[in-house]
C-alpha cells in the first residue's frame, strides 16, 4: 500500500512531536530532581537544629564529626566524603591497570573469535546485582583479606573500605574496559603501521603510540569510572560499614555518602526533620561532584584529536 504525500507528512511530524515529548519528560525529569534537591538542602541549612544559615553552612564545610542523628548534632560532612573517596579511589587502582590490559589485549591482540568470546563475559559482570557484589565483598572477600593480613599480624575490621573498593573495581572494570577499547579502536590505523615499518614491536606500538593517541578518551573513561565509583550504594552500604570517620587506612570501617543516604532512607525518622533533610544536603554535595567530573570527561572526550 503507497502512502500519499499528506500521511507520510503527517506520520513525520507525529514522530518529531514524539520524540521532542520524550526529550522534554527527560529534561523535566532532570530539572524536577535537582529542585527537590535544592528545595530540601536549603531547608536543612535553614533548620533551627542546625543552628540556622549561615552557621550550619560553616558548619557543614568546617566540622569534622558527621553525627546529624544524634543528639548532639555534628553535621561535618568530610568524614563521609573521605570514606567515598578512599573507596573510589581504592576502585579505580584495581580497575585502572585491569581494565586497560583488557582493552589492549582486546584491541591489539585478540582475533574476532576471540574477541566476540570475551566479551559478552565481561558485560556478564555488568548485569550481576550490586547487591551480589556487596555481599560478595562481605562473605568473600573480608574473611580472605583478614586471614591474608594476619600473616603479617595486621588486624583488619569485619567492615573495613579495602574490600568494597575491591569488589567496586571488578564491578566497574567492564565499563572501563569497554570505553578504553572503543578509544583505542579510534586510532588510525596508519599510525600503526607507520611503528611497524620503523621496526617497533606490538607492544611498544600499543604502549608508546596506540595509548598516547587515544589518551583523551582514555582519561575520559577513567573520570567516568571514578564517578560511577563514587556512586555505588549497594556494595557499601553492605561491607564498608555505618562509621563516619576521617581516616587514611582502609583496613578500617567507613561510611561514603551513598552509604549514610542508604541509612537513614531504610530507618524510621520524621519527615522533613533535620535528621531526615540531611540526606538531601550529602545527596547536593554528592550530584555537585559526580557532575563535576563527568564534565571534565566529556570535555576530555571532546577534545580527541581527529586524524
Amino acid at each position: 500500500m503507497t502512502l500519499s504525500l499528506g500521511t507520510k507528512k503527517a506520520i513525520d511530524v507525529g514522530i518529531y512531536i514524539f520524540l521532542m515529548f520524550m526529550g522534554a519528560v527527560s529534561i523535566l525529569v532532570t530539572a524536577a530532581i535537582i529542585w527537590v534537591l535544592l528545595v530540601d538542602t536549603i531547608n536543612f541549612f535553614t533548620h533551627p537544629d542546625g543552628g540556622g544559615f549561615p552557621s550550619s553552612l560553616i558548619r557543614f564545610f568546617t566540622e569534622r564529626e558527621w553525627t546529624p542523628t544524634f543528639y548532639d548534632k555534628k553535621i561535618g560532612i568530610w568524614p563521609l566524603i573521605n570514606g567515598t573517596f578512599m573507596i573510589a579511589g581504592i576502585s579505580v587502582l584495581v580497575a585502572i591497570p585491569l581494565g586497560l590490559a583488557v582493552a589492549i589485549y582486546l584491541s591489539e591482540y585478540a582475533s574476532w573469535k576471540v574477541r566476540e568470546s570475551v566479551k559478552p563475559w565481561l558485560d556478564f559482570l555488568e548485569a550481576v546485582p550490586t547487591v551480589v557484589y556487596g555481599y560478595f565483598a562481605l562473605l568473600f572477600i573480608t574473611p580472605f583479606l583478614q586471614k591474608f593480613f594476619s600473616l603479617f599480624g595486621i588486624e583488619m575490621e569485619g567492615m573495613n573500605a579495602l574490600s568494597p573498593g575491591i569488589v567496586i573495581g571488578v564491578m566497574i572494570l567492564p565499563f572501563m574496559a569497554s570505553m578504553v577499547e572503543d578509544s583505542l579502536k579510534g586510532v588510525p590505523q596508519y599510525l600503526r603501521e607507520a611503528s611497524y615499518s620503523l621496526g617497533a614491536s606490538k607492544l611498544r606500538t600499543a604502549l608508546f603510540v596506540v595509548l598516547p593517541a587515544a589518551k583523551s578518551g582514555i582519561l575520559s573513561a577513567y573520570l567516568l569510572g571514578f564517578s560511577r565509583a563514587i556512586g555505588e550504594t549497594m556494595v557499601v552500604a553492605v561491607a564498608a560499614g555505618m562509621y563516619p570517620q576521617i581516616t587514611a587506612n582502609p583496613l578500617e570501617p567507613v561510611q561514603t555518602i551513598t552509604g549514610y543516604i542508604v541509612q537513614v532512607a531504610l530507618g524510621d525518622l520524621p519527615f522533613n526533620s533535620f535528621e531526615y533533610l540531611s540526606i538531601f544536603a550529602v545527596g547536593m554535595v554528592l550530584f555537585i561532584i559526580t557532575l563535576i567530573f563527568n564534565s571534565i570527561a566529556v570535555y576530555l572526550k571532546s577534545k580527541t584529536v581527529g586524524y
